[in-house]
């Protein structure tokens, strides 16, 4: 079943539409929370393959990302926090969730894999 991820969005800006500017950019700035609170992606296996930590950026090679329709594939993601980059090691086996946040594929968050 396809799931309508947009639909809060939708309705903020919908709303937006009748209400004041600062409204509109409030509503505008919670949509991704909303977005990532209503429906929580999956942690999918994948093999850290290099860490960029001045861009905060890391290359994976991953298993398919079912709620972003990704096949498994290896490629670069950015990563939401820095901090995130001090658990993950070049080789290192883990599991991470991916986000798409501003049309950036980036990882949210990464666990050790069993």
């Amino acid at each position: 079943m396809k799931q309508y991820r947009s639909l809060p969005l939708a309705i903020a800006l919908l709303a937006g539409a009748f209400a004041s500017p600062a409204a509109l950019a409030q509503a505008a700035a919670a949509a991704p929370a909303l977005l990532m609170a209503q429906a929580p992606s999956a942690m999918v296996d994948a093999e850290v393959r290099k860490l960029d930590r001045d861009r905060s950026r890391v290359t994976l090679k991953h298993a398919e990302i079912k709620h972003l329709d990704m096949p498994p594939m290896t490629m670069v993601f950015n990563v939401a926090d820095k901090a995130l980059l001090d658990k993950l090691a070049e080789g290192a086996r883990v599991k991470v969730r991916v986000e798409q946040i501003s049309g950036k594929y980036t990882v949210v968050d990464v666990q050790a894999a069993p």
